[in-house]
Order: structure tokens, then sequence, then C-alpha cells
């Protein structure tokens, strides 16, 4: 399981690099950023990323493409349970355990690290 996580989430990381790097850095990270989030929705919305998921376990959930699964299946998930205006609050609810831990941990650092500069 360990080899199938590092060839699945180092094959999507090794993607962004190389639009990076074959770009001369004209695809920035924070386009990285942005596009694996949106294909992460877009491949789990079309029932392609679960699959991946299922194979791979941390490979596929830890990069940025598996944040964009979990918003959309919790905008999914929602949207089934409550109607169309589910889609918005179930992909918040779905991530806020993950956004709240970056927050508290980004903070904690923040705290006990001194910037050089």
């Amino acid at each position: 399981m360990l080899l199938k996580a590092f060839l699945v989430g180092g094959s999507i990381c090794l993607i962004g690099q190389l639009l990076m790097d074959l770009t001369n850095y004209k695809v920035t990270p924070g386009h990285i950023l942005v596009g694996f989030v949106t294909a992460g929705v877009i491949i789990s919305a079309l029932g392609f990323y679960q699959p991946l998921v299922d194979y791979a376990g941390a490979g596929a959930t830890v990069p940025l493409t598996g944040f964009g699964h979990l918003l959309a299946q919790g905008a999914i998930e929602e949207a089934r349970r409550t109607g169309i205006l589910g889609v918005f609050k179930g992909a918040l609810s779905a991530a806020a355990g993950g956004i709240t831990a970056a927050v508290v941990f980004g903070y904690l650092a923040a705290l006990v690290f001194k910037p050089k500069g």
C-alpha cells in the first residue's frame, strides 16, 4: 500500500513540477494549486477519483487533487440530502476539519519559529 501511495502521489506532484519546468515557470505554483483542486473536483464529479483513492489511499487524498475530491464529494452528498443549496454547505462542511487544522498548525508554527530577514 505504501508503494502505491508513493507512486500515485509522486506522479501527481511530478505532473505539477513538469508543468512549471516545461513552461519556464510561466505556470506558477498558484496556477498549479487552482488547477489541481479544480481537476480534483471535475475528476471526482465524473466518478473517476474515488477508484484512485481506493487504490492509493493517502497517495491520492493528500495532494491538491485530493482536496478537490473532498470538496466535490461533500457538495454532492449534501446536495442529495438537502437539495441544490446543499452544494454550498456540503463542500465547506466536508473540508472544515482540514482547513481548521491548517490554520491552527500554521498559527502554532508562527508562534514557535521566528522569520529571518
